[in-house]
């Protein structure tokens, strides 16, 4: 913004400039989508024959009472009573017993959740409802779901798939029949992290249920009492009265090894979430905070930056880019959230003629690059950024 001021003077005139504020960048906000309960209440506007409305956003876990069958309303209900904000989320009539368009519903139901800019989790608890002919659980059907909510996450590419583990399997079956089932790749980040076991909660009484609610809401929590670079692990299920099993040093040292997110039950100290891990298998990407970081710095360019897609692309834009760009790393870095006793071990940023040469600046983009240091000083992951009219890429 400018405003142009007379200074009394003939010719002279003062004009003040003002910096755009940064917007707030949320956090730790899932979509959840689910089953919807034969007869529910659905929300103001929705037709009551609807067989599916969404994603629509809910503030308290009251909203939606009445509204889900199966594992959907467990889950909203452990999300805020862990310490969610608030959510989205999309409800779907569907048969479990009718397998394969079940399961394609709920896939299909992912696309509608593309323009929640302020979504970066996402979870399916319904999907361990699929059902076979003779009425088991459809393993086939529950990994189809959960590849196609990876897939998702890939896509959109600042979003993470919190998965729940299948019921009562040991952890060398858990790892063949699920996590190597999964496909994910061996390099490179993985946007997804997998929880087990379930989990009995005050609301669902008896019944055991997934645990990806809990999960999230305590993803919310640790990001609002921390940030995203503090990891949710060794964190109390609040709501948690029991867990489906109890696992030994040897079963959780094979998890932990294959990226599975273990549940555990401690006397006096309640039942904790026991790691942070995602299921990539690259050092680098291992750890949930890790990822989480980066993706939130690459949420918050997107929101921030995409005024640079507009500007000329000469030096005077570059330097502003680095200015903006390490103004915001440093309040991360005094933070807590990088590595090093002086900002130049924590991060760097560059956007100069070497990444910019005139080919780059002919073709219409800006291309910066950004060091962060997670893990270690001066051990960066860099990401690259690159701004073309009308888009932001990050990589």
């Amino acid at each position: 913004m400018a405003t142009t001021l007379s200074m009394g003077v003939p010719g002279v005139h003062l004009q003040e400039r003002r910096a755009p504020v940064a917007r707030a960048l949320p956090t730790g906000v899932p979509v959840f989508i689910g089953l919807l309960a034969p007869n529910a209440r659905v929300p103001a506007g929705v037709p009551a024959d609807a067989d599916a409305y969404g994603p629509v956003a809910v503030h308290h876990k009251t909203e939606f009472l009445g509204g889900a069958a199966e594992h959907l309303g467990h889950a909203v209900d452990g999300f805020f009573d862990n310490g969610g904000r608030y959510c989205y989320v999309v409800a779907i009539k569907a048969d479990p017993a009718s397998g394969a368009a079940a399961a394609q519903r709920m896939i299909d139901a992912l696309d509608v959740t593309f323009g929640l800019d302020d979504v970066d989790l996402v979870a399916v608890p319904d999907a361990h409802t699929l059902l076979e002919t003779g009425g088991a659980v459809a393993g086939p059907l529950v990994l189809e779901v959960q590849r196609a909510v990876i897939r998702h996450c890939a896509s959109v590419g600042t979003r993470i798939a919190i998965l729940d583990a299948f019921r009562g399997r040991s952890a060398q079956a858990l790892i063949a029949d699920q996590v190597k089932q999964l496909g994910v790749s061996a390099i490179g980040p993985v946007n997804a992290a997998l929880y087990h076991p379930w989990i009995r909660t005050i609301a669902s009484g008896e019944d055991f249920v997934p645990p990806c609610g809990q999960v999230a809401g305590i993803i919310a929590r640790t990001d609002a009492e921390a940030g995203v670079f503090k990891a949710p692990a060794n964190a109390a299920v609040q709501d948690a009265t029991d867990v489906d099993a109890d696992l030994d040093a040897s079963s959780l040292t094979l998890l932990n090894a294959h990226g599975v997110n273990c549940i555990r039950s401690f006397p006096s100290r309640g039942i904790r979430v026991w790691g942070a891990r995602t299921l990539s298998s690259d050092p680098d990407w291992a750890y949930l905070n890790v990822r989480r970081l980066v993706m939130t710095v690459m949420r918050w360019i997107d929101l921030n930056m995409t005024w640079a897609t507009f500007e000329p692309n000469v030096p005077a834009l570059w330097a502003r880019i680095e200015r903006e760009l390490g103004t915001y790393l440093t309040g991360l870095w005094r933070a807590g959230a990088l590595q090093g006793d002086v900002a130049t071990d924590a991060f760097f940023v560059r956007c100069d003629a070497e990444l910019n040469p005139a080919d780059t600046r002919e073709t219409g983009q800006v291309v910066t690059e950004i060091g962060l240091a997670v893990i270690a000083p001066a051990e960066f992951i860099v990401v690259s950024v690159q701004h073309r009219a009308g888009t932001t890429e990050l990589t």
